[in-house]
């Protein structure tokens, strides 16, 4: 592909450690309801939005609970642990400021809420350094739809196809994808066995050589 033009992050589990602090989430939810918060159940709700995930969870263990309430519950739990465990992950700001100095814009399209994300980037003072966020509030259809990314490339005044996006998740992939952008899968600790087939590129990290190659960037170490 040309020279991408602008640069797309997921956020959970590509930006920072927090698919670790969603599955510390799943498990207390879980065990509050003398369930368990399996791989096989973190897998399937992976990446997308908040009503699929806690529809799911719901259906997985025969629960009664309404999403809307287990959605409340697992954002106040998320965000009360933040402080003990987020963490950025490697490569994630280093590659901002080669993409800063590069002046190619960048931009977060994040299946979580706006609260959460808020959250999160305040932690790093990280929201002023993207163009725009996009969140589940934003869009009509999840993650894999290619809804989300397909906004995006509206608002950056791009075809999908100048556009790079990375992302954890298959399902994040998927919608990626079929959004016509470039994809590439950066999987995590919690994704890491998932199928990454749909995507352009797999790497291993943020800090990846052949990332910088597709972007026309030059690695810290090589002199960024």
């Amino acid at each position: 592909m040309r020279t991408p033009r602008a640069v797309i992050f997921d956020m959970d589990g590509l930006m920072f450690n927090s698919e670790d602090v969603y599955f510390e989430v799943g498990s207390r939810l879980m065990r509050r309801r003398g369930r368990e918060y399996t791989r096989q159940l973190s897998d399937a709700v992976m990446g997308r939005p908040p009503q699929v995930c806690f529809e799911t969870m719901i259906r997985w263990h025969n629960l009664s609970d309404r999403w809307e309430v287990m959605a409340a519950e697992s954002e106040d739990l998320f965000i009360s642990l933040l402080d003990g465990y987020l963490a950025p992950l490697p490569g994630l700001m280093e590659l901002l400021d080669a993409l800063e100095a590069a002046g190619i814009p960048k931009a977060i399209c994040t299946s979580s809420s706006r609260r959460v994300l808020t959250a999160v980037l305040s932690r790093f003072d990280l929201e002023p350094r993207f163009l725009f966020t996009l969140t589940a509030e934003d869009i009509t259809h999840g993650k894999p739809h290619p809804e989300i990314y397909l906004k995006a490339a509206t608002r950056l005044g791009l075809p999908p196809q100048e556009i790079l996006v990375l992302e954890d998740s298959q399902t994040g992939c998927r919608a990626a994808a079929d959004a016509g952008t470039f994809a590439v899968a950066v999987p995590c600790e919690h994704s890491k066995n998932q199928d990454f087939g749909v995507a352009s590129l797999v790497v291993d990290s943020l800090a990846d050589r052949r990332l910088y190659e597709v972007l026309g960037l030059t690695p810290r170490d090589e002199g960024v």
